[in-house]
């Protein structure tokens, strides 16, 4: 018996979902109040934090390969970031999901935008294009001074 292997194609481009974008998938309707409480806190982070990671376990005791490898990889790049333990909190785990519309963790946000997971930073981070979109944070954030 032969095994078919399904080759999955690389990303060549960033998936990036505004926060503000994201927001409008809920609709007052559809969230209750702990949703709506969670919106607002997932909101002022990523408005508040240049780069936010929502992952499982904390930088320095992550509870997941994936999580530690985002943790790894930004610091490496010498980046400060924010970041809550999803694990810990189970209505910011489902609301974030709905938020992002993602469905995996961790989830980064650069600038208030979201970027995705571990997969993609990585790709990022291979073409040198996680250098750039730091360095041009870096720059807005020197040219608001």
């Amino acid at each position: 018996m032969q095994r078919s292997i399904c080759l999955v194609p690389q990303l060549t481009r960033p998936l990036k979902r505004s926060v503000f974008f994201s927001q409008k998938h809920f609709n007052s309707s559809s969230t209750n109040a702990v949703e709506e409480s969670y919106i607002k806190k997932i909101t002022q982070d990523v408005k508040s934090h240049p780069v936010v990671v929502y992952m499982k376990g904390s930088p320095s005791a992550p509870q997941c390969g994936y999580s530690g490898g985002v943790a790894r990889l930004l610091e490496s790049e010498g980046v400060d970031f924010f970041s809550r333990d999803i694990l810990s909190d189970n209505d910011l785990r489902t609301t974030l999901k709905k938020f992002s519309n993602w469905q995996t963790f961790p989830q980064v946000y650069l600038n208030g935008d979201f970027v995705g997971g571990y997969d993609i930073m990585v790709e990022l981070y291979k073409s040198g294009e996680l250098t750039k979109m730091l360095e041009n944070m870096n720059k807005q954030k020197e040219s608001q001074k």
